[in-house]
């Protein structure tokens, strides 16, 4: 499957050596967006459970077993990721990009700045 270029070398070479991986095990057709994005959801789930009953300071201290394991859960979330903007044609970069444009125009820097709140609540 030829893969279409994000503009950038790294993930462009990511994502082709992830569809390989999928391909050389024919898991492909079990990648649907709906399978995808429960397996994504998943791989949230397990990184949620490495915090969960942290404190904030904790959190920002992992012991180096659990910053490992955090790595592998981020890398879990991204692979699925990328597979699923694949499937569904979202160029990853550009859809960040439009989204934080979105979101400068919902938290002004002079409403949200140190401020938690949703931008409907600012």
């Amino acid at each position: 499957m030829d893969v279409p270029s994000s503009g950038t070398p790294e993930l462009d070479e990511l994502t082709a050596q992830v569809e390989a991986f999928v391909a050389e095990r024919d898991w492909a057709q079990f990648h649907s967006p709906k399978n995808l994005s429960m397996a994504l959801a998943g791989e949230v789930g397990e990184l949620i459970e490495h915090f969960q009953w942290l404190t904030q300071e904790q959190s920002r201290h992992l012991s180096p077993e659990t910053h490992e394991a955090v790595r592998q859960e981020i890398a879990d979330v991204q692979i699925y990721l990328l597979l699923l903007a694949r499937k569904l044609d979202i160029d990853l970069l550009q859809a960040a990009r439009d989204k934080l444009e979105i979101n400068i125009r919902k938290y002004p820097v002079h409403k949200a700045r140190g401020n938690a709140r949703k931008y409907s609540d600012l």
